[in-house]
């Protein structure tokens, strides 16, 4: 069955992200040049999930860009396009409760490791999106807006992001007063309304600060000594 992607939007077409590192780096002759992204980090459940991908030298897929860039559907269709050009791709998940024992930033270290992992391939370089090398494998290079200009990373960015929408609109039935469909688990009014009214639920991150103040129904707090902050403000 073939995916068709919908038609780029004018302001998207002139984004386009490119292989200029990764030819950098193929050039020094790092033949394995993977490019990892992380989605999930500010959001109030589920987990943080880290995406990584290797693309072809030779062959492109084009209409790739940021996945926070595109609406669900295009980032939807363009899944279906990526996951099989990719040399090989993997997607690694740190679950609310290990974000709660572990801290944020350990919890996407994990994610990461996981993510590797799953490639089933030894990197010779790592591209990260952002200043934060949270991969720590001694080969990785930081690029700021990495999602955007390398098409390694915007790669990853959308195979983690569709990964993560996925579990959470399965998630939805189950827990249908905090609209996973619609927030994906992220901070909005009506996530906000539903955990004044209700309190967490069992995929939600226990150490946000503001969770001191509501409903619990028998689920327990935990409470860390570095907690991550109100984000009700």
């Amino acid at each position: 069955m073939t995916t068709i992607v919908p038609k780029l939007r004018r302001s998207l077409k002139a984004k386009a992200p490119n292989l200029a590192v990764e030819r950098e780096l193929w050039d020094a002759g790092r033949e394995v040049v993977v490019g990892i992204d992380e989605v999930g980090r500010g959001a109030w459940a589920g987990p943080l999930t880290v995406g990584a991908a290797v693309v072809p030298r030779d062959k492109r897929v084009y209409k790739v860009r940021d996945s926070k860039m595109l609406s669900e559907t295009e980032r939807e269709a363009m899944f279906g396009r990526i996951a099989p050009w990719c040399l090989a791709w993997g997607i690694g998940h740190a679950s609310a409760r290990e974000c709660d024992d572990l801290g944020m930033s350990e919890a996407q270290r994990l994610a990461a490791r996981r993510a590797l992992d799953a490639l089933g391939l030894t990197p010779d370089a790592v591209l990260i999106d952002g200043n934060w090398d949270f991969v720590g494998t001694g080969n990785t290079r930081r690029i700021v807006r990495g999602d955007a200009t390398s098409l390694s990373i915007s790669a990853a960015s959308i195979l983690a992001k569709v990964t993560r929408d996925r579990i959470l609109r399965s998630w939805s039935p189950m827990y249908p007063a905090y609209a996973f469909e619609e927030n994906k688990g992220y901070p909005c009014p009506r996530h906000k309304a539903a955990l004044q009214a209700w309190g967490p639920s069992t995929v939600h991150r226990r150490s946000w600060a503001f969770m001191d103040s509501l409903l619990w129904g028998g689920v327990p707090r935990f409470t860390r000594p570095d907690p991550q902050g109100t984000l009700f403000e």
